[in-house]
């Protein structure tokens, strides 16, 4: 491996968003509204999978926890594409505006759960400083939100649950964070990326500077 290709290989994912970093663009914003409401459309569909599986959990409902992960997809693909703060918060929070409005099983509850999920994967990257935008920061998101996520979900949906069971949910919902959320999400960036889709942003930046090492 060449020098110059050394120094590719360590910048990748740590390309930070063009222009200062708490100034957004016009593409930026048209874009975190473009994902929150995609999603928001398949969250209709995956409530659809969450009832259709229901039975497989009956013997322990809390293990139900492993499907959250999907619901703050949004929040890491727009943090990992848009890379400036509040990217994750507004497309998680446009997502679970958008589900209710198309009829989404839980209401107007999707609104809180849209906050504290948005705000779970925001910590995520906030740690690195919004300074590296890889699968490490996307995953310790997803698991973040998941982890803040079990408490109103507890609250407002099982207050039948003993603290045992809450215990439970919390550790799946923290798993299905960092691998449905962090680890599908990334996956789903890079894809995108690789399409040329993302070129007027550092993830595509980088998969062109990778194509050309």
């Amino acid at each position: 491996m060449t020098t110059a290709t050394q120094a590719r290989a360590g910048r990748a994912h740590t390309v930070r968003a063009i222009g200062p970093l708490f100034r957004w663009r016009t593409v930026d914003l048209v874009t975190a509204v473009m994902i929150g409401v995609a999603f928001g459309v398949a969250f209709i569909g995956w409530g659809q999978v969450y009832n259709l599986t229901g039975p497989l959990f009956a013997a322990l409902p809390p293990l139900s926890g492993i499907l959250g992960g999907f619901w703050w997809l949004p929040a890491v693909v727009a943090a990992l594409i848009i890379r400036r703060p509040g990217a994750a918060l507004l497309a998680e929070i446009i997502a679970a505006s958008v589900e209710p409005l198309l009829g989404g099983q839980w209401g107007l509850a999707t609104l809180g759960s849209g906050v504290i999920q948005g705000l779970g994967v925001e910590l995520g990257f906030l740690i690195f400083a919004y300074g590296l935008f890889s699968l490490a920061p996307a995953m310790i998101g997803g698991a973040l939100a998941g982890l803040l996520e079990t408490p109103y979900e507890w609250l407002l949906y099982y207050r039948e649950w003993a603290i045992g069971y809450a215990g439970v949910y919390a550790v799946t919902m923290i798993i299905s964070g960092a691998l449905v959320g962090g680890l599908l999400g990334t996956g789903l960036v890079r894809a995108l990326a690789a399409t040329g889709v993302l070129a007027p942003f550092p993830p595509g930046r980088e998969h062109a500077e990778a194509r050309g090492a």
